[in-house]
């Protein structure tokens, strides 16, 4: 199992090429099954979940043709089995991605209930309502989500639906099932993620009559069919994020190229009050950063509020700032698991339910800590980049699930880390 060796202190300069959105890339793989014609994909990620995404497609008879830079052509014309099974599905929650567009297509679906991060429940009974409102018949048994259009029916219906929370898969399953189904359906309660809108981009290029996308609205109109197309995935808002947050600890100054500022509105509201300089650019953006930082208060919330998948990341960068500052996580129950690892490299932590409450420390310390889930990770690789000495990070596959390549990238910025066998 791979780990990470970090020797802190080193200020990061340079430019960082931003790599495609995970959460866009695997949707969009899934996308690519509502059409018998072949759909290209550019500027796909390297990562682990991918990797799976890919698998459990070609599992089903899709043929995937995968490129060095980033391209994926997927060709759904001879599917043969639309279904998940459980050992693909385990290590990743977003294959329950591949339950709409194989019903809407096929008229059928059998898929495992997903595993992934263990980072609390996701449930997926918005899906299951949303699919049963379209006229699925749905049940679950065996730790499978069986599907399939009542007899004699051809295609799902439109219908209004409003689901009880914000969910992002949710709305991206409904919103591809959708694009198949006869009549308009409306999602209500719709995510608002810029991987949705850029979910929806390439679906309209397919052929699909959606408005309202990136809005709590959708509206679709379903078609007969839709076609193949072309489509680049959106930059990772979270991985830039995410160097955002480490420029920002460690000090220096930053391009990231490709990054979007639009999308990280509220992160780097809450960088520039601490006290680094962040400038929007035409195809990136800049970050710059000198001494210690302020810490900064904040609560999780469903786009554009602040991520929840940034708040291990920012909790980091508090725990070297000056002051006191409260972080209060409403989206996941279980998203606190890298407090104890922070502590242990010298942070002073303390969680009292959903809140976290963290005084700076002029210094964190190396050591050996253990990775628990892909947010997680990134957080303990911050903290490892500005401790004294040495920190390994162990367990970082679940790194690899969400970052390609990142130590890599931040050995070209500067930092002293290098991944160990």
């Amino acid at each position: 199992m791979d780990k990470l060796l970090i020797r802190g202190g080193r200020e990061l300069r340079g430019e960082v090429l931003v790599s495609g959105a995970k959460n866009a890339a695997l949707p969009e793989l899934c996308a690519a099954l509502l059409s018998a014609q072949p759909v290209t994909l550019r500027n796909v990620p390297r990562l682990q979940d991918v990797a799976t995404m890919l698998k459990l497609i070609r599992n089903m008879g899709v043929t995937v043709e995968q490129g060095q830079d980033g391209t994926v052509r997927i060709d759904a014309a001879k599917l043969s089995s639309p279904e998940a099974p459980y050992e693909l599905v385990k290590t990743m929650r977003a294959s329950v991605l591949a339950l709409g567009p194989l019903l809407a297509r096929f008229g059928e679906a059998t898929v495992s209930l997903p595993g992934g991060c263990a980072i609390g429940s996701r449930p997926v009974d918005q899906h299951i309502k949303g699919l049963q409102a379209m006229g699925a018949e749905i049940t679950v048994e065996h730790g499978y989500i069986l599907a399939k259009l009542p007899k004699g029916a051809k295609r799902l219906k439109g219908a209004r639906i409003t689901t009880d929370m914000v969910t992002v898969t949710g709305t991206e399953n409904l919103l591809m099932a959708a694009t198949l189904a006869e009549g308009e359906t409306i999602l209500e309660n719709a995510a608002q993620e810029p991987e949705i809108p850029d979910l929806a981009e390439m679906l309209i290029k397919m052929g699909a009559k959606i408005e309202g996308h990136g809005t709590s609205r959708i509206r679709v109109q379903g078609v007969d069919a839709l076609h193949g197309c072309d489509h680049r995935v959106v930059a990772d808002r979270i991985e830039a994020g995410t160097f955002l947050c480490a420029v920002a600890a460690t000090g220096g100054d930053v391009v990231l190229k490709h990054g979007r500022a639009d999308h990280l509105d509220a992160v780097i509201e809450k960088l520039v009050a601490a006290g680094a300089q962040v400038t929007a650019l035409p195809d990136g953006i800049r970050v710059q950063s000198q001494g210690r930082l302020q810490a900064q208060s904040f609560r999780t919330t469903e786009y554009p509020g602040f991520p929840t998948d940034m708040q291990a990341q920012f909790m980091a960068l508090n725990c070297i700032a000056q002051g006191t500052a409260k972080v209060t996580e409403t989206i996941f129950e279980n998203r606190y698991m890298h407090v104890n690892e922070l502590v242990r490299l010298g942070a002073n932590i303390q969680i009292d339910g959903k809140v976290a409450v963290m005084e700076g420390v002029a210094q964190l310390s190396g050591a050996t800590v253990m990775a628990t889930d892909l947010r997680a990770s990134a957080s303990l690789v911050i903290a490892g980049l500005v401790a004294e000495g040495e920190t390994v990070v162990d367990r970082i596959y679940h790194l690899d699930r969400g970052y390609d390549r990142m130590e890599a990238k931040l050995a070209a910025l500067g930092a002293d880390i290098e991944r160990i066998k």
